[in-house]
């Protein structure tokens, strides 16, 4: 079955270049009528042109698609909703964002400061947010939406000189957990993609052998299947170099211990057990943990529930 986009509108966020011009190209080559969004700074972000966004826009309709660029800070809550309304007024519908836009502050921990911190934290998390919930109500009245919020290996297992975006890459995955949870009922999925691709963040990182392989193009693939009518919900993808795997997040059954004999040295002296992944589980929500400990508890403190 090849995947279409037909009648639906997309935003892309991040557009102007790298991955987020790949996304966009690609939903409007299947048939997606795109809002091109790039607030056209710099890789730290600071300037600002529409320019990278009207260039991908114009792409798309000299090949015979439908687009309009849109320079939003994704950070900027007027700014976004200025961009949903435009969407709004010329198509009538906002089927499926996509929150790609990021920017890159990159330092050791010693030495980051507070202003690269944050500025990371706004563009990459409170700007998925606020793009979300732009389009959340009209998704909802819809009773359909597709987002997909952009993490990294980095967020998902670390990278030296990049504690702000990693803590922010990790985010974005806690916030999809959430609205996929409140989303299910009215057909809002979401679903998280962690590309690896060498794109103007990247390639001053990257030898050239390295960067041949990995082209944004093979990236958008796992972006346009976990967008797509029959995407899943709350699936984390990586997509790099062609390759693609999914990660979990799974939790050890544990160790309960009785009132009187819960101590730091209990815990150390069965930390084996309570490491062991034997049993572990893939929990859909935070309160199935609670469940499990509590329920724990009280068989080993005697206590009968229910």
């Amino acid at each position: 079955m090849t995947i279409r986009f037909d009648r639906r509108v997309a935003i892309v966020t991040g557009a102007g270049n790298g991955l987020g011009r790949h996304h966009a190209l690609q939903l409007a080559a299947r048939g997606a009528k795109v809002v091109v969004n790039d607030f056209g700074g710099a890789q730290d972000g600071s300037g600002g042109s529409s320019e990278p966004a009207e260039r991908v826009a114009a792409e798309i309709v000299a090949a015979g698609g439908e687009a309009i660029a849109h320079g939003a800070n994704v950070a900027n809550a007027e700014q976004v909703a200025d961009m949903v309304g435009k969407a709004m007024d010329k198509w009538g519908s906002v089927d499926i964002l996509v929150n790609n836009a990021g920017i890159l502050r990159d330092s050791g921990f010693g030495k980051m400061t507070m202003e690269d911190w944050n500025a990371v934290m706004t563009v990459h998390v409170s700007g998925s947010a606020i793009c979300a919930m732009a389009v959340w109500p009209l998704m909802k009245a819809a009773k359909y939406g597709r987002i997909v919020m952009t993490s990294s290996s980095s967020g998902i297992y670390g990278n030296f000189g990049q504690s702000n975006y990693a803590a922010a890459k990790m985010a974005v995955i806690g916030l999809m957990n959430v609205l996929h949870i409140e989303g299910a009922k009215n057909n809002i999925r979401v679903n998280t993609l962690g590309p690896g691709a060498a794109t103007r963040m990247t390639e001053e990182l990257l030898p050239p052998a390295v960067i041949g392989l990995m082209k944004p193009e093979l990236v958008t693939p796992g972006m346009l299947y976990l967008a797509c009518e029959d995407a899943p919900s709350r699936v984390i993808l990586n997509a790099t170099a062609g390759g693609f795997s999914r990660t979990y997040i799974h939790e050890t059954e544990g160790v309960a211990f009785a009132a009187d004999a819960c101590t730091p040295e209990n815990v150390a002296a069965h930390f084996a057990e309570i490491s062991d992944t034997v049993g572990q589980h893939l929990y859909e929500g935070g309160g199935e943990q609670v469940i499990k400990f509590v329920s724990k508890a009280a068989a080993v403190n005697g206590i009968k529930l229910g």
